[in-house]
């Protein structure tokens, strides 16, 4: 039989080549500019990109402080932490990774039962583990391992040859009720990761807690030199942008630096930690003793370095559970006071300058007239200087003040450093306040020549000037910090042949004939002065005895290595010399003097360079 071909057949074949080879042209087309499509204003080719780009984030490491020795004060360590996922650990590991975390079987069971429940992926089971904690040991040797996990699901059976038969001639198969399977494998834990994190450190713990402060949970500096420095210890993190090869590789090329990585810078503090240790302990044991509410020292060395800095109550930053801001406060820097008659010495420093006195010997001030609200005592009628110090006398002063001009003292005491700030914690620092002599009634000059009225300063500023004793009559600026390229700048504020005789004199104020009868060390000189200022509590002066005691001094008594301010605020419980059991009124002489010889003396004997009068 013979086919005829239907009318117009190679035409119409003729257009469905043509109709295919365009489909096919279009397609090919299409395919080389795809790339070149739009799409939300980004082309699918800069999609790609970004999906080939990634950032590296590069921490940044804190810094660490030192004292001067290179002893650490603050460091960062490296703790381990376990995370689990409850909902992916095997039920067969429970009992095994209880055992390796040392964790009762029963409470880690439920605990996990507790998470799944609420499906919690993310369980800190473990925290703050050293790098060596056998626990550790256990998670890795665990990991290590491969036991049956079995895992029971319910399925249909499978079809028999009676079944098919009936599937293939299209019959309908009778209802089956599925049967439970089990399939075991071998398998490793899953849903344990040992995660790693830095934490600071305080190695030195209380005793240095208010001068270095502490870190906070994303280790930013909240007290104390971790928080003025913080931009020099935490430098800061840096950036980098990784990327494919454009040209289609899969090999990555070296980072685009986007932000430079800088680890935190070291501060070597001018601090020496055993001086601060042993500062600490006496004053925190004299506080306890004296029934204080605080206490406060600081030791410098004659070119103005800060070798201890401490104070009580403080507490250990190591300890996260417990925390008071109370105890990161420095009061050393931070507490504006009246330094009371610790400014006695200046008074005669300054009026032996300027001709006013000679403090000899033969030298008597007459103490029987009144001046002003200053009574005499009717125990002593005249005094040489070295009596009025001795017996911290205040209207001795008071008569020696009288023939010193008001700008003479404000000028005096400006150089000293009062009323100025002192530069190393202005975040911290209280620079007390010295009213200007234009200001200053009669009573003011008396009552500024003894250590109150119309200034008030911090311990640190008040130690600071007696650095004077040390550089014969000259004044340094403070250090904290171990530079040896900064060059001492000294301000020449008396002479040195008043300072001398004045030093002299403070020598047989800390003696038995002294009001720093207390604050003696056998076989060490020692010179210094009391003192004793009421507190002012809501704008004035406490009506309850509050006050505050002071010993400022230093040793040797001659060329002195050691100067030291330390501060009591409100001691309750004070006793004569003589009757351990005899309570007597809290001053500077039975409180802060007992602080200053306790502290003193074990830094003198822990002094190899210094030796006592009892050595050959």
């Amino acid at each position: 039989m013979k086919i005829a071909r239907v009318q117009g057949y190679r035409n119409r074949q003729a257009l469905i080549k043509i109709s295919f080879i365009i489909i096919v042209f279009f397609f090919i087309y299409r395919a080389f500019s795809i790339t070149d499509i739009i799409a939300n204003d980004l082309s699918l080719k800069l999609k790609a990109s970004n999906n080939s780009e990634f950032t590296i984030i590069e921490k940044s490491i804190r810094g660490n402080i030192l004292d001067r020795n290179n002893n650490l004060l603050a460091i960062n360590l490296i703790h381990k932490k376990i995370n689990l996922d409850p909902m992916i650990l095997q039920d067969e590991y429970i009992d095994l990774l209880a055992e390796a975390l040392n964790i009762p079987t029963d409470e880690f069971r439920e605990k996990i039962r507790q998470k799944r429940e609420n499906k919690r992926k993310y369980y800190i089971v473990k925290e703050k583990l050293r790098v060596n904690d056998p626990i550790l040991s256990n998670i890795a040797e665990l990991k290590s391992k491969r036991v049956d996990i079995c895992l029971k699901e319910f399925k249909l059976p499978s079809n028999n040859l009676a079944d098919k038969v009936k599937l293939l001639v299209g019959l309908k198969l009778e209802a089956k009720e599925k049967i439970e399977d089990e399939n075991c494998t071998r398998q490793s834990i899953a849903g344990v990761a040992i995660e790693s994190s830095g934490f600071r450190y305080y190695p030195k713990k209380d005793s240095v807690a208010a001068l270095i402060g502490k870190t906070n949970i994303n280790n930013i500096g909240v007290f104390g030199i971790e928080s003025e420095y913080d931009q020099y210890l935490a430098g800061f993190d840096g950036n980098k942008r990784l990327a494919d090869n454009k040209n289609g590789s899969n090999i990555y090329y070296d980072p685009e630096l986007i932000k430079k990585f800088k680890e935190g810078a070291d501060l070597n503090l001018t601090i020496d930690s055993d001086i601060q240790f042993h500062v600490y302990n006496a004053i925190k044991e004299q506080a306890e003793f004296h029934e204080a509410d605080s206490a406060a020292a600081i030791v410098l060395s004659p070119n103005g370095e800060i070798l201890a800095l401490t104070n009580y109550p403080s507490t250990d930053p190591n300890n996260h559970q417990n925390y008071s801001a109370d105890d990161y406060r420095n009061r050393v820097f931070s507490d504006k006071t009246e330094p009371g008659s610790t400014m006695k010495p200046f008074t005669m420093l300054l009026a032996l300058d300027k001709g006013v006195i000679t403090a000899t010997e033969d030298e008597l001030i007459d103490v029987t007239t009144r001046v002003g609200n200053i009574l005499p005592d009717k125990k002593y009628t005249e005094m040489t200087i070295q009596r009025i110090l001795e017996k911290s006398h205040n209207l001795g002063t008071v008569m020696v003040a009288e023939n010193i001009e008001n700008e003479e003292f404000y000028n005096t005491w400006k150089m000293l450093g009062f009323g100025s700030s002192l530069g190393l914690m202005p975040g911290t620092e209280n620079p007390g306040v010295l009213r200007h002599y234009s200001n200053w009634g009669s009573a003011d000059k008396r009552s500024l020549s003894f250590g109150h009225g119309p200034m008030n300063t911090n311990l640190a500023q008040l130690a600071r000037a007696y650095l004077v004793f040390a550089n014969e009559g000259a004044i340094p600026s403070l250090k904290l910090f171990k530079d040896n390229s900064t060059p001492d700048n000294l301000e020449q504020v008396f002479s040195p042949e008043s300072t001398k005789r004045i030093a002299e004199i403070l020598d047989s104020v800390a003696s038995d004939n002294g009001s720093g009868y207390r604050a003696v060390i056998d076989g060490y000189s020692v010179a210094g002065k009391t003192g004793t200022a009421e507190m002012v509590i809501d704008g004035e002066y406490s009506k309850d005895g509050a006050k505050r005691t002071y010993f400022i001094g230093f040793s040797p008594a001659e060329n002195p290595k050691y100067i030291m301010a330390v501060r009591l605020d409100y001691p309750k419980k004070c006793f004569v010399s003589w009757d351990p059991t005899m309570r007597n009124r809290c001053e500077g002489s039975n409180s802060a003097s007992m602080a200053f010889q306790k502290a003193m003396k074990r830094i003198l004997i822990n002094d190899p360079d210094i030796k006592s009068k009892f050595e050959g």
